[in-house]
């Protein structure tokens, strides 16, 4: 049998030769978020003439995304399982699809079958001395998806981290390879506003010591973050995080130290933030990425003793469903992880799911704590499965409540000029 580095550069082609493995009425899946394959992704566009009717799927895409012009119709049709900026009017106005699904149950698709990948467009760090690389910031469904397609084809970056985990993908599995030095997409970092900034307080008032926490990217989450300097042996848990989280880590305020599962571990499925994140993270033995269907199973999540899932929404009816992707019709983002957390921290034992959300909308505007939902409108989290929700106004648990208790509480976080409509 060959050994692995003759392998690896038997396969190493140029990217232009390497996408000719896609065919028309292929289904394809790209890396998601900051870990998209860039040289790859202009490659694909670089064929579009030669191709029709190929099915892009992906999580989150943040790069380039190209495919979703109109010009591509026909060629190409993107498939989301969360809708980003760059790809919002292509999904409104038809040109691309968005599927509807829990983050905890997409490796299944590929796993059982369900959804048969053709050609996987990963990207991945250089291997190691056995010929393993690893899938760096990005694990969650690309690699369920690698291991279960039919071609896979790896752009072997130098500048991705080597992250560890669940996380390796052998050499031997590529069907193709392309070398790249290109810089890693990062994500910019916004300024939290002054109600993001009181929500925030309100939400580390009721984090305790020793809490294992689940937070995405945003203005709310790095407002926590910034308010969580007192807490004492803090965990993670979570489907990403970002550079907020490495800040604590190095004042001692997270240390993993009291979780209950992975003790002294940060457990990740994707991440997204600067350079500087990506260089604390390489070969770093505190933090793992693991698949989704693992980070996201309610289950795992619930042996975290005192989990606290921190999420937000667009809009809360008066009964407490939590519209969190859409828009009245129009899809804005995507069902994500969301559920599996606020599942996951209800069945942990001191466990506190929470909904942190501003009171208004356009300047003050609207209320996004509504009597009822627009048509069109759909619901992430059902008023059965919330707990906490959070504004800028206060803090109030719906669990157990009766719907008269229940929009009571509400219409007390809500903002004061609207508590008054409420009311009727």
């Amino acid at each position: 049998m060959m050994d692995w580095p003759s392998i690896y550069r038997n396969k190493i082609t140029t990217p232009e030769k390497a996408v000719e493995y896609i065919k028309s009425g292929n289904r394809i899946i790209i890396g998601s978020g900051c870990a998209e394959p860039q040289v790859l992704v202009k490659a694909l566009n670089s064929i579009a003439p030669k191709l029709r009717d190929v099915e892009i799927i992906s999580l989150l895409t943040t790069g380039i995304a190209g495919y979703t012009d109109e010009e591509y119709h026909g060629i190409f049709r993107h498939n989301a399982f969360f809708v980003g900026a760059n790809t919002r009017n292509a999904v409104n106005e038809g040109r691309a699809d968005f599927t509807p699904i829990f983050l905890s149950e997409i490796p299944r698709q590929f796993k059982l079958g369900l959804l048969p990948v053709d050609v996987a467009l990963i990207q991945v760090s250089p291997p190691d001395e056995h010929g393993f690389c690893s899938f760096g910031i990005s694990v969650d469904i690309v690699k369920p998806a690698a291991e279960n397609a039919k071609f896979v084809l790896a752009e072997v970056n130098d500048r991705m981290p080597r992250v560890l985990g669940d996380s390796f993908i052998h050499v031997r599995k590529f069907t193709a390879v392309v070398e790249s030095s290109d810089p890693i997409l990062t994500l910019p970092r916004t300024e939290s506003t002054d109600v993001q900034m009181k929500i925030g307080k309100n939400v580390a008032d009721l984090i305790e010591d020793c809490s294992t926490l689940q937070m995405g990217i945003g203005g709310i989450p790095d407002a926590v973050l910034s308010l969580l300097g007192n807490k004492k042996d803090l965990g993670i848990h979570t489907e990403m995080f970002s550079d907020g989280v490495i800040e604590l880590v190095e004042k001692g305020v997270i240390n993993n130290e009291k979780k209950t599962l992975h003790p002294g571990k940060i457990i990740s499925s994707f991440i997204m933030g600067n350079k500087e994140l990506y260089d604390y993270i390489n070969n770093n033995p505190m933090i793992e990425l693991h698949p989704s269907d693992y980070t996201n199973d309610p289950f795992i999540i619930s042996q975290n003793n005192k989990m606290v899932a921190i999420n937000s929404a667009l809009e809360i009816d008066i009964t407490g469903q939590v519209c969190a992707d859409t828009i009245g019709p129009r899809q804005y983002s995507g069902i994500g992880g969301q559920v599996d957390f606020i599942r996951g921290a209800a069945r942990s034992e001191g466990g506190k799911p929470i909904i942190a959300i501003p009171s208004t909308a356009k300047n003050g505007k609207i209320s996004r704590i509504v009597p009822r939902f627009d048509t069109g409108t759909a619901v992430v989290t059902s008023r059965g499965d919330v707990h906490w929700i959070v504004t800028e106004y206060g803090a109030v648990n719906l669990h157990g409540k009766s719907l008269r208790e229940r929009a009571k509480a509400l219409i007390s976080i809500a903002h004061p000029d609207f508590r008054e409509m409420l009311e009727k």
